[in-house]
């Protein structure tokens, strides 16, 4: 598989978990604005999962530019990346209509720690199976985003379990934060490798 259907796969799945996200808000019973007060919580769900599935489609995207070579090891874990974020319409679903429930905010953080760590995963596989992958080594240093926001997923899970769902919330929003600008070390080497992508299909 050429890594054009690879991400072409990718960006469709992405885009039908968007889909259903937004298919999941339920409009108010009432007719006033008042009414959509009562649904602000599922709103605000969907707004950090939405933020959050573009995130991973943004970076998704930069990295593949740096990808020579499509291997079945980057196929399954490209696939194990994405059956982690097919699972996140469901737990912002369940976080939504539950606002400030422990279990749905602590498993709502269990499967973006799961989403992360198979993010990397991919990252490492894509290394591992290039002729030559310094440069998305480079481009990714030490990972220290990588690294934080994984951090800050796991404290956020028993916080929301047995101290404040809250704390959570604002730690989920932080990771968010965190990465709403590509990392440009990634961004600039997928510019520097477009001319020879040119030049290799011409």
């Amino acid at each position: 598989m050429s890594k054009t259907r690879l991400e072409a796969f990718s960006d469709g799945v992405i885009a039908i978990l968007i889909t259903i996200m937004v298919l999941e808000l339920r409009p108010p019973h009432g007719t006033a604005f008042a009414a959509l007060g009562e649904t602000l919580p599922a709103f605000l769900s969907y707004v950090l999962s939405f933020v959050y599935l573009g995130i991973y489609w943004n970076n998704h995207h930069h990295m593949l530019h740096l990808t020579k070579r499509v291997t079945g090891g980057i196929l399954w874990a490209n696939l194990h990346l994405l059956f982690w974020l097919s699972l996140v319409p469901f737990v912002t679903a369940w976080m939504g209509e539950n606002h400030n429930a422990p279990q749905p905010t602590a498993l709502y953080g269990v499967v973006m720690v799961l989403a992360a760590i198979s993010y990397t995963l991919l990252q490492r596989t894509i290394i591992a199976h290039q002729a030559d992958g310094a440069q998305l080594a480079a481009a990714i240093g030490g990972d220290v985003k990588g690294k934080v926001s994984i951090l800050l997923y796991v404290v956020a899970i028993p916080m929301a379990l047995w101290v404040d769902p809250r704390i959570a919330d604002v730690l989920f929003a932080a990771v968010a934060l965190i990465w709403l600008v590509p990392d440009r070390r990634i961004e600039k080497s997928a510019v520097t490798a477009w001319p020879r992508d040119v030049n290799q299909r011409g």
